[in-house]
């Protein structure tokens, strides 16, 4: 029997709860900055004299391929001397992220000081874990926007919805000062190809040179800001046989056959030997990092500070045409009529993002699928990629497994002359909610090439979408010499469908 004063004292109850707790003082918390003159390090000098033939401009590699962009991220753990820097919307207790957190303890042992900085939302899991690696010389680990309840997180949303609400969707990794990887991947298996049943398309991108000095000063600026608490302060002391702990379960990653496959994939990993053959692979381009203040954690920034203004203004306005990818998109009313504009001025606009069948949160779908007939009937050309099942390479026959894939990589390329890579999606929670960065890279031949190197020509991994004569959506699949036209969204049920425009009619496009 339903019982309102019950009810209503268990929500009391549940408030009273929430309430009692508090973010504690970040008054004392330890001061840091990027380490400066790491020229005479392994990583200086093999990257000094290659940034001095190019004066002004960084040296870009993209990493397309997740098995080479785990890599070289353990490459650069391994070598490094002095100092990592590492930023991260989500880190997984898998096989990728045990290896990677063993790997960063070895080198706080050899004396490489380590600053973590993650996001809290789905950090939980690692309470142990974070608690563990603080407690070593030269580890530091501090978390955004933190929870304090840490199994009862739901209280917190009662009391602290609006900052709970803003997360730190940033990926940086950054070593010795001298090399940075940023893009779209966080740190489990899924985003690094690692045998799982669901995994991403997805992109980075190395740098060299001075780009790198300006991602170590925006690290300063998230690690000293005001949503960035050292765990201490929120989790409760690691206990004395957790370190013990981590290394039996690395140990036991690296015997399985996908932490195999990710250390024979290191030891294939090329630019090693490119560098010592003084045949190193980077584009040489002026390059733009571009991020969030982290204000916009606290909903504090300038709105001029915030991502998508400073993307416009170097952006431009695309001329000719624009080219772009987000596994998230939700345009709203302002940016389908930004979209339609252009293609009614002639600008060739293309967007590519998931179908319903692909995406991992459908109801994100929800937010575009509302505006593609809109779209459509103004010029723009719609992409939606499958959701592929793809067979292995042979020689990454345990990472990639038989997995269904979906696109992750996020980029805008602009009259095929700059494209940006990051973490920025084109949907309201990247614009206004959550933090973000990226790469805005002055290259034409990245430019052109990045959207292709996704995967392939696009006909083949993505339905085009149209309009019938009768102004219905139809999706076009290229099978080979085949083409095969659906009336209905591919791969997804009635029932999903109608979940799917149910959602569309809701207002509820500014949280997702």
């Amino acid at each position: 029997m339903f019982r309102p004063a019950r009810c209503g004292a268990c929500l009391l109850l549940v408030a009273l709860l929430a309430g009692c707790a508090q973010l504690p003082s970040l008054q004392g918390r330890r001061q840091s900055t990027a380490l400066q003159h790491t020229q005479d390090t392994v990583l200086g000098r093999a990257f000094t004299p290659l940034v001095r033939q190019h004066p002004g401009k960084s040296g870009v590699i993209a990493l397309a391929a997740g098995p080479a962009a785990f890599a070289t991220r353990l490459w650069l753990v391994r070598t490094a001397q002095r100092s990592l820097d590492v930023q991260s919307y989500i880190w997984h207790d898998d096989v990728a992220g045990t290896l990677l957190f063993d790997a960063v303890r070895r080198a706080a042992q050899r004396g490489v000081r380590v600053r973590l900085l993650l996001d809290d939302n789905e950090a939980g899991d690692l309470d142990g874990v974070l608690a563990a690696l603080a407690a070593q010389p030269n580890i530091q680990v501090r978390l955004f926007n933190p929870f304090l309840h840490r199994h009862w997180r739901f209280l917190d949303y009662v009391t602290d919805f609006q900052r709970l609400n803003r997360r730190m969707h940033n990926k940086s990794f950054t070593a010795d000062n001298q090399a940075t990887i940023i893009g779209g991947r966080n740190i489990g298996d899924e985003y690094f190809g690692g045998g799982q049943d669901f995994l991403f398309v997805d992109l980075d991108v190395m740098a060299i040179g001075p780009v790198v000095k300006t991602v170590s000063h925006d690290f300063d600026r998230y690690w000293s800001s005001a949503s960035a608490y050292p765990v201490g302060c929120i989790l409760p002391p690691a206990g004395p046989g957790a370190i013990a702990a981590l290394e039996s379960h690395a140990a036991q990653a690296r015997s399985e056959p996908v932490g195999q496959a990710y250390l024979k994939t290191l030891a294939r990993l090329r630019l090693p030997e490119q560098l010592r053959d003084h045949r190193a692979p980077f584009e040489w381009a002026v390059t733009h990092m571009v991020s969030d203040d982290p204000a916009k954690g606290l909903g504090q920034a300038p709105p001029n500070e915030l991502m998508a203004a400073k993307l416009e203004r170097i952006l431009g306005t695309p001329k000719h045409e624009m080219q772009l990818v987000s596994p998230y998109f939700v345009p709203t009313a302002a940016g389908a009529r930004y979209f339609e504009d252009l293609a009614r001025r002639g600008v060739k606009v293309t967007i590519l993002t998931n179908s319903l069948e692909a995406t991992d949160v459908a109801v994100v779908h929800a937010g575009y699928a509302k505006w593609r007939k809109p779209l459509l009937r103004a010029g723009v050309r719609l992409f939606e990629m499958k959701r592929e099942f793809s067979t292995p390479q042979p020689r990454y026959r345990n990472l990639t497994g038989r997995s269904a894939s979906s696109l992750h990589a996020k980029t805008i390329s602009v009259d095929r002359s700059r494209i940006f890579i990051g973490s920025f999606n084109f949907d309201p929670r990247s614009a206004t909610l959550n933090t973000e960065m990226g790469f805005v890279i002055d290259s034409a031949d990245m430019a052109r090439a990045i959207p292709e190197a996704l995967g392939g020509s696009v006909l083949v991994r993505a339905y085009r979408v149209r309009l019938s004569p009768q102004g219905k959506l139809q999706w076009v699949e290229h099978k080979g010499k085949k083409i095969v036209v659906y009336d209905t969204e591919p791969g997804t049920s009635f029932w999903l469908r109608l979940g799917v425009d149910t959602l569309s009619a809701l207002p509820i496009d500014w949280m997702l």
